[in-house]
């Protein structure tokens, strides 16, 4: 379920974020900040699905999932290829995220 949770919520949060971005940056119309919020407290609320107990841990996992997932977009949305150093950090960052999120915890 986690596997399915963070790439939403990520999707969410990068959604919501870039239509702030929008709005300020690119001069589009204040009803690009509607969607926006919406996606922002879809993003929170995915969050609270993540099997954990401890709410900062779920978060810092995700970080790794978001940073990967900010690469997609600025490929698929924005168009510009990642390049070597980005991926490269991005596999460093999930490899992080698995090594908080994983292990069994007593």
């Amino acid at each position: 379920m986690t596997l399915l949770i963070y790439p939403l919520a990520a999707l969410a949060e990068i959604a919501g974020c870039f239509a702030f971005w929008a709005w300020l940056k690119l001069d589009r119309s204040p009803l690009w900040l509607v969607p926006g919020l919406l996606s922002l407290a879809v993003f929170a609320w995915l969050l609270t699905l993540v099997p954990s107990e401890a709410a900062g841990r779920a978060y810092a996992a995700y970080g790794g999932v978001y940073i990967a997932a900010s690469l997609v977009w600025l490929w698929l949305i924005e168009g510009q290829r990642p390049d070597r150093f980005d991926l490269t950090g991005a596999a460093i960052c999930l490899v992080g995220a698995a090594v908080i999120l994983l292990p069994a915890r007593g």
